[in-house]
């Protein structure tokens, strides 16, 4: 029951209850027709690619033919090195998908009974993982560009006549960072982080097909673009839509990038945020999509994705 559940394509919802009843088997026999989906579930050597691959009767891993590595279902994964059951990952994923908005590392910590930094690192490994994977996404009709800033509060004074302007540049504390995106009406979301709007100009040339139609606010960091594009342009202090012109796709993005971090994490590190507009971005693409089918999307890429350079022995490198 649990691996129709998981691998059925025609999936409409997901139930937490079902993968938490799974056992530990029909966990990683569900991991084995994700990774090696390419392969119709058959395991092949991840160090050498030989197709010849023997299971171990004392371990549930398997011997190579060829160079005799031993390697287990996540081996060379993004969850390699595990120390936990195959089943509490794929319910980690599943909590995971759940989260619209995201998911906060202490409530992932509460959800599987762990430490917090064994969620801290987990719900990061599958971001790079969502990541890698919107990261592959390509421009190719009319899209809409916008920027948004984020992190850098500054808290008002207690007394008011102390407070200060903190919109005004020269008290801005700079830790701001601007997301900068670019989503294809009825495509793809491409997030990136910059220091100002204006250094996304090249990135923008490079992406989006020359002539393109793009739509963007009347910000005089976007003028650069009319050599290169058919640019309509929306004056927001005068309406949100005019003429055809609008930007309101890019603002649902930024819009749930805001509802996670003011409604979830209560706040996003600038060094961390390219991971979390890459899932809001992921999370946007697929908002129309059955929450199973992004938990298996969820799973297969991050089965297949390869160990994390970033967040291995994370908390390692940290303390040293």
């Amino acid at each position: 029951m649990g691996q129709h559940f998981l691998l059925s394509s025609k999936a409409r919802s997901l139930s937490l209850a079902t993968v938490a009843r799974m056992s530990e088997e029909e966990a990683r026999e569900a991991f084995r027709k994700l990774r090696w989906a390419d392969n119709g579930g058959e395991p092949y050597c991840p160090k050498c690619g030989c197709l010849k691959a023997t299971a171990l009767a004392t371990r549930p891993v398997w011997k190579c033919g060829g160079c005799k590595h031993q390697f287990s279902v996540t081996s060379g994964t993004i969850f390699a090195d595990r120390k936990r059951s195959v089943r509490d990952y794929l319910l980690a994923i599943a909590i995971f998908a759940n989260g619209a908005k995201g998911h906060s590392a202490l409530q992932l910590s509460r959800d599987l009974d762990c430490q917090y930094k064994t969620a801290y690192v987990l719900a990061h490994k599958m971001r790079e993982a969502m990541a890698a994977e919107q990261a592959k996404a390509t421009i190719s009709g009319t899209s809409e560009i916008d920027g948004a800033y984020f992190g850098g509060t500054i808290r008002k004074r207690n007394i008011a006549a102390d407070r200060i302007d903190r919109r005004a540049v020269e008290n801005q504390p700079g830790t701001r960072k601007v997301v900068v995106v670019i989503r294809e009406r009825k495509g793809r979301t491409l997030p990136f982080i910059f220091n100002k709007e204006s250094d996304a100009i090249p990135t923008i040339r490079a992406l989006v097909p020359f002539g393109a139609t793009i739509h963007a606010d009347e910000t005089r960091q976007w003028d650069s673009l009319h050599a290169h594009f058919d640019m309509k342009r929306i004056n927001h202090t005068e309406a949100f839509s005019r003429d055809g012109a609008c930007t309101n796709q890019a603002e649902s993005f930024f819009s749930r990038i805001r509802r996670s971090e003011f409604g979830i994490h209560h706040r996003i590190s600038g060094k961390y945020l390219g991971s979390y507009a890459s899932e809001m971005a992921w999370r946007e693409d697929r908002r129309r999509v059955s929450n199973g089918a992004q938990f298996q999307n969820i799973a297969a890429t991050a089965i297949t994705h390869p160990m994390s350079r970033n967040w291995r022995g994370y908390w390692n490198r940290s303390a040293a």
